[in-house]
């Protein structure tokens, strides 16, 4: 998997844009205070950078170090700093309690190590943060616009109830939606959209 990433991340231009998701960039705009993000598989930063030029703190990881470089080059542009380390689920370190957001888009896990990857990231929210997932669902294998190729890698909507159970559920739905993001999303899609708040103690 990190040699496909770092051959997609290795062309000019950004595979996946420069822009912001833009239903990241609504969950964002809905949080009053900027604090700290959290970014799983950040690719080539397009999410991070946006999110740093609005006054959040990100810590960002990826297994392809090409992919980080590009985002650090972005971040370089754009005058902002983000941390990014080159990791995978397993080996990042992700510090518990700490985060205002994390926000998984397009970052798809394998079904045996889902369950696990997203409760080690509910438990990396401070209380009152949020978890923000797009994601594509089972169904998108018959769309063709994006997305893995594999059932294993996309995602249904109880298994994210059961994954973010200890969470309360602020938005959980699966819905068509045009996604139009460089090359390799391009389309009508069907995809998970999540919202999610961490208890307060």
């Amino acid at each position: 998997m990190k040699e496909m990433w770092d051959e997609r991340y290795s062309r000019e231009e950004y595979a996946y844009g420069e822009e912001p998701n833009l239903f990241f960039k609504t969950c964002l705009e809905q949080i009053p205070t900027p604090g700290r993000l959290l970014l799983p598989a950040e690719g080539e930063g397009r999410n991070a950078v946006y999110a740093a030029r609005q006054g959040w703190k990100v810590d960002a990881f990826d297994i392809s170090a090409v992919g980080r470089n590009k985002a650090l080059r972005l971040a370089a542009r754009h005058g902002v700093h983000i941390d990014y380390q080159v990791a995978d689920y397993e080996s990042a370190r992700i510090e518990g309690g700490a985060y205002d957001a994390v926000a998984l888009i397009f970052a798809h896990v394998h079904e045996s190590k889902r369950r696990n990857v997203h409760q080690r990231l509910a438990s990396a929210l401070a209380p009152g943060g949020r978890v923000i997932v797009e994601a594509y669902s089972k169904e998108q294998l018959s769309y063709g616009t994006g997305g893995p190729p594999a059932e294993a890698l996309l995602y249904a909507l109880d298994d994210l109830r059961e994954d973010f159970a200890d969470l309360e559920f602020l938005q959980i739905q699966k819905t068509e939606a045009e996604i139009h993001e460089g090359q390799y999303h391009h389309g009508l899609a069907s995809v998970i959209r999540l919202v999610a708040l961490a208890g307060r103690p």
